[in-house]
């Protein structure tokens, strides 16, 4: 019995450019990370060490996940259980693109400019 190739194995046998090419859209993609489910998987963390963390039981982490409209405290402190930091992007027409830092802190927004 065989087993198939692994991604490294199929990867050596690509041409440079398209090593390259693929490499680039998987940054791209991991940079796009759609839904806090995603997200935790991303940083290798169980429902259960997210629940830990926040001192909640699984199935709460399970329902916050599945949730479309979160309070910005709930997903902060979700994104730092996953232990990562979370930042507003916003564009403003003329303004730029600025970071809203210390959101779902209650009394700490500030809006720095890049």
């Amino acid at each position: 019995m065989t087993m198939g190739r692994s991604r490294s194995e199929i990867m050596a046998t690509l041409p440079e450019d398209r090593r390259r090419r693929i490499e680039a859209r998987t940054q791209e993609l991991v940079a796009e990370v759609e839904g806090l489910k995603a997200l935790r998987q991303l940083a290798e963390r169980s429902q259960e060490q997210i629940a830990e963390t926040l001192g909640v039981k699984q199935p709460s982490v399970h329902k916050i996940e599945r949730q479309t409209d979160l309070y910005l405290s709930t997903l902060r402190r979700f994104v730092e259980a996953a232990g990562g930091k979370l930042e507003l992007r916003i564009e403003l027409p003329g303004k730029g693109v600025l970071h809203l830092t210390g959101v779902g802190d209650i009394g700490t927004n500030s809006v720095v400019a890049p």
